[in-house]
C-alpha cells in the first residue's frame, strides 16, 4: 500500500472534529486567520463600496400620440392619422437606441466621466462603463422603459440620466423627418422678410418722392377741387356776361342823362329899372307937350318923340311881363348814381374776369395733378401690390415656421413617439447603508479568515497532538515529548 492511501483511509477513518478541536485549529493558526481578516478589510476599504452609492431613476413611455404633421403651402393642414397600438419590437428598438454607442458618448462627453483631459482611450473606456452600469429594462405588457444609474455622486447620477434622456430625445429629433422644416421655414420667412424690407422701402421712396400717400383718394380729391374751381369759373363766365351787359346797359343811361340839372329857379321884377322906363316915359310926355306947343303933331321932332314914348312904353310893358329869373343848377344824382352803378359794376367784371381766369387755372393745374396722380396710382398700386404679396408669402411662412418650431417643441417635450414618464431627480437616499455594509464586511472577513486558518490547518501534514498521531496510525501513543522550549 502506498503511503499516500494509507493517509486517506487514515483521514477517513478520523472520527468528527469536536469544538475544541475546531477552536484549537484557529489558535493554531491565529496569525493566518488574522492577516487574513485584515485583508479582506483592506479590500473593502481600497473597493470603495463603503462609499454609498445614489440610484437615480427614470421612466420612457413609448407612445403614438402624433404622427408626423404634412407641411404643406396651404395654411390648412390635413388631418393626422396615427395609431395607437405600440409594439414589442418597438420598445427593443428603443432599448438598443438606449445603449447606443453615439448616444452614450454624447452623455459621456456632456457629464465628464472621462475626466478632464480625456481622450479617445478613456472616452471609450468611460462609454463601455457607463453602458456596463445603465441598467435598461422594457417592461413586459406595457409601454414603458425603466433607465437606472448609480454612483456615489447623486447629483452626477441624475445628471448622466438627464444628459441620456436630452440625447434620447435628441436622437429622436435628428432622426425624424420634421427636422429639416424648421430650417427651410425659417430660410423662406428671411427671404420674404428681405423681400418684404425691400417693398417696404420702396413703398416708402416712392411716397417721399412723389409726396403722395394715396393715390387713389388724391386723385378723386384733386378732380373734386377741379370741378369746383371749374364751377367757380363757370359761374365767373356768367357773371362777366350779366356785367357787361349791365355796363353796356348803364354807359346808354350815362349818356342819356345831364350831369347838371336846375334845383332853385326864382322869378322877380327890376323896379330901378321900371322906374327909370316910368321916369324916362315922364320925361318924353312932358317933352311932347312942349314941342305941341310950338309945333304940328306931325313934326318930325314931335313924331320922334312919340316913337320913343311909344318904344318906352313898350319897354315898360315888356319889364312888366317878362319878370326876372334867377336859376340854381346842381348834380343829377341819378346821373351819380349811374356813374356809380357803372364804376361798381366795371370793377365787378374785372373782379370776375380775375376771377374766371384764376379758377380756370387752378382748375387745370387740378387737372394735371390728377393726371399725374392717375400714373402715380399705378405705380403705387403695383408697388403696394409686390409688398402684399411679400406680406402674405411671409404671414404664410411665417405660419409655417411656428408650425414647425411647434413640432419641434413637441418633439422635444417627448410628444413624438416616446415622452419621459418619469424625470430624473436627484436621489436623497442611498442603495444600501453604512452600517450594513461594515456588517457585511466583518461577515465576510470572519468567514474568509475562518476558511484560511482551517485551509492552511488541513495542508499542514505535521500531527500536532498525540491523539492525531494515534487515530492516523490506529494504535495507542505511548510516549510524547514536547517541543524543545515549551
Amino acid at each position: 500500500m502506498k503511503p499516500e492511501d494509507s493517509s486517506i483511509e487514515g483521514y477517513a477513518r478520523k472520527p468528527l472534529p469536536t469544538l475544541r478541536d475546531m477552536v484549537a485549529v484557529l489558535f493554531r493558526q491565529r496569525w493566518k486567520m488574522l492577516i487574513a481578516f485584515v485583508l479582506v478589510i483592506v479590500a473593502a476599504f481600497l473597493s470603495g463600496k463603503w462609499q454609498p452609492t445614489y440610484e437615480a431613476k427614470m421612466k420612457l413611455v413609448v407612445l403614438r400620440q402624433r404622427s408626423d404633421a404634412i407641411m404643406t403651402p396651404s395654411a390648412v393642414l390635413p388631418a393626422p392619422y396615427s395609431a395607437d397600438q405600440v409594439h414589442e419590437e418597438d420598445l427593443n428598438s428603443e432599448v438598443e437606441l438606449l445603449n447606443s454607442d453615439d448616444l452614450l458618448r454624447k452623455v459621456v462627453l456632456a457629464t465628464g466621466l472621462a475626466g478632464r483631459s480625456a481622450n479617445e482611450k478613456t472616452i471609450a473606456a468611460a462609454v463601455r462603463k457607463l453602458g456596463n452600469d445603465l441598467q435598461i429594462e422594457a417592461g413586459r405588457k406595457s409601454d414603458v422603459i425603466s433607465v437606472s444609474y448609480k454612483n456615489h455622486n447623486p447629483r452626477l447620477a441624475a445628471r448622466v440620466l438627464q444628459a441620456l434622456s436630452a440625447a434620447y430625445i435628441q436622437k429622436h429629433l435628428d432622426m425624424s423627418p420634421s427636422t429639416g422644416e424648421f430650417k427651410f421655414f425659417d430660410q423662406q420667412t428671411q427671404q420674404y422678410l428681405k423681400g418684404l424690407d425691400e417693398a417696404q422701402a420702396k413703398l416708402t421712396d416712392f411716397t417721399n418722392s412723389t409726396g403722395v400717400v394715396s393715390a387713389e383718394i388724391e386723385r378723386d380729391q384733386a378732380l373734386g377741387h377741379a370741378n369746383e374751381f371749374n364751377a367757380t369759373a363757370h359761374q365767373a363766365q356768367t357773371s362777366i356776361v350779366e356785367t357787361q351787359q349791365r355796363v353796356q346797359m348803364l354807359k346808354a343811361q350815362l349818356h342819356a342823362m345831364q350831369p347838371r340839372m336846375t334845383t332853385v329857379v326864382r322869378s322877380a321884377d327890376n323896379p330901378q329899372l321900371l322906374q327909370q322906363l316910368k321916369s324916362t316915359l315922364l320925361n318924353l310926355e312932358l317933352k311932347r307937350t312942349e314941342l305941341l306947343s310950338k309945333y304940328e303933331p306931325s313934326y318930325r321932332l314931335v313924331q320922334e318923340v312919340d316913337q320913343e314914348i311909344a318904344d318906352t312904353k313898350n319897354s315898360i310893358a315888356s319889364e312888366s311881363s317878362t319878370p326876372l329869373r334867377d336859376e340854381s343848377t346842381g348834380e343829377n344824382p341819378n346821373y351819380l348814381w349811374v356813374q356809380q352803378e357803372l364804376a361798381k359794376a366795371e370793377a365787378d367784371l374785372s373782379g370776375y374776369k380775375a376771377r374766371a381766369s384764376s379758377a380756370a387755372s387752378i382748375a387745370e393745374n387740378y387737372h394735371e395733378t390728377a393726371q399725374r396722380l392717375d400714373q402715380d396710382e399705378l405705380v403705387q398700386q403695383q408697388l403696394q401690390q409686390d409688398f402684399k404679396t411679400q406680406q402674405d408669402n411671409y404671414l404664410l411662412y411665417a405660419h409655417k415656421r411656428e408650425e414647425a418650431r411647434i413640432n419641434d417643441a413637441l418633439d422635444q417635450r417627448g410628444i413624438v413617439n416616446v415622452a419621459t414618464a418619469e424625470p430624473p431627480s436627484v436621489p436623497a437616499l442611498p442603495t444600501q447603508s453604512l452600517t450594513n455594509f461594515i456588517l457585511a464586511v466583518l461577515l465576510l472577513a470572519g468567514v474568509f479568515s475562518i476558511a484560511v486558518a482551517f485551509g492552511f490547518d488541513l495542508m499542514n501534514p505535521t500531527f500536532r497532538t498525540p491523539d492525531e498521531l494515534a487515530s492516523y496510525l490506529g494504535m495507542p501513543v505511548l510516549a510524547a515529548l514536547p517541543k524543545a522550549g515549551a
